[in-house]
């Protein structure tokens, strides 16, 4: 191995001040794991309706909108957590 090759490896850069930065990681599992969680939920409502079983697809499709916009939008129980804070005079 030569020099530059060294320089360039991943152990060779240091860590964040801060800590380490998992935005990169984050962004990657959720555009890995996006199109699994919408093929899952459209095979198991699809299996809810063709069973005619409306009130378990009800119930699932609302646990999967609010599994899925925790999901999408992660920025979302940060907000929330602020808000109830908030209101319950927390600081």
């Amino acid at each position: 191995m030569d020099r530059g090759t060294l320089l360039t490896t991943p152990a060779a850069t240091p860590a964040p001040a801060g800590g380490l930065d998992t935005a990169g990681l984050a962004d990657f599992l959720r555009s890995y794991f996006a199109p699994l969680f919408l093929v899952v939920v459209s095979v198991v409502a699809l299996v809810f309706l063709f069973t005619r079983e409306l009130t378990r697809f009800v119930q699932f499709m609302l646990v999967s909108v609010a599994i899925g916009v925790i999901f999408y939008v992660p920025d979302i129980i940060e907000v929330l957590a602020k808000g109830v804070g908030a209101a319950l005079g927390v600081r």
